[in-house]
């Protein structure tokens, strides 16, 4: 059997292809997982930075996708990582949902969702799109009626509360100290998502050095690292050294990796440590640690 170069699972530097034109926002996005970058992969990932009111604003109208998508709002300071740093109004299912704490949403498969509203700024903070069935940005996006506008705010038409479907609030599975799980089956049933999101800074740096092997026999990985400073984005903070079916891969850029169900990985270490950020963990196929583990 050929020798697998786990290189090719590790994007290393972001496209920029989507939602370009929009003042206050990094405007495009990256595209941090697509099958362009990986090919044959079956997710779209892009993060963008907001550092103001978007203008226009809305600039995201209602649209609707054939898959299953997660949309992440996170706030930018480490100090007060469950503070939004705004107060955004989303629309889901034509129900107007209003946070300004970190918030992630589950969007089933052909929910209505958008606009997205900024009502308030106050510190530059992530919104994420992490689309689960495709790896096309065109797929994802373009019919989508995402950039048509509208006249009137949608109408909500099911006796359903959509609220069901935000997680204002995280779980940590792995003590006070841990990561921050903020998609999984415990906060929105049924969910076959798992999504922990975390600081790494200097103090917890050191302690990475102990993080074990792993694999997931059935489901997919995709860990993001993402620098926190919206003027450099693409520069991560530190210097990691990360081991994928045995092979050390080393960067020090804003990067994703995507692990194939069945592959172990780990150890995590930093070889050098320069400023915070952000590392977020999503496990594709399952809605608990239980069932990855």
């Amino acid at each position: 059997m050929p020798k697998i170069d786990y290189e090719k699972y590790l994007v290393r530097k972001p496209n920029y292809e989507a939602f370009g034109g929009t003042k206050n926002r990094q405007s495009p996005t990256m595209t941090m997982m697509s099958n362009k970058q990986v090919p044959g992969v079956n997710y779209y990932i892009e993060p963008g930075w907001i550092y103001g009111i978007p203008e226009p604003n809305p600039s995201l109208h209602e649209h609707v996708h054939d898959y299953d998508e997660i949309v992440m709002h996170v706030g930018g300071d480490y100090k007060v990582p469950q503070v939004l740093g705004g107060e955004v109004e989303f629309y889901v299912g034509g129900q107007p949902i209003t946070f300004n704490t970190s918030t992630t949403f589950y969007i089933p498969k052909g929910t209505p969702h958008g606009p997205v509203i900024w009502e308030k700024f106050q510190f530059p903070h992530l919104q994420m799109a992490i689309m689960c069935g495709t790896g096309s940005a065109g797929e994802a996006w373009e019919e989508s009626g995402i950039h048509e506008e509208k006249n009137k705010l949608p109408v909500k038409t099911k006796d359903f509360d959509y609220e069901q479907y935000a997680v204002r609030s995280p779980i940590r599975e792995a003590g006070s100290n841990g990561p921050m799980t903020y998609m999984s089956a415990a906060q929105v049933p049924d969910v076959k998502y798992h999504i922990e999101f975390g600081w790494i800074t200097g103090q917890s740096a050191s302690r990475t050095k102990g993080i074990r092997e792993m694999v997931h026999q059935d489901a997919d990985e995709i860990i993001l690292n993402l620098g926190s400073d919206p003027s450099e984005p693409e520069d991560l903070g530190a210097d990691i050294e990360f081991t994928v079916g045995g092979q050390p891969l080393r960067f020090n850029t804003t990067s994703a990796l995507f692990i194939p169900k069945g592959t172990r990985h780990g150890p995590i270490k930093y070889l050098e440590f320069r400023k915070p950020h952000i590392v977020i963990a999503i496990i594709c196929g399952v809605g608990t640690l239980k069932e990855a583990d």
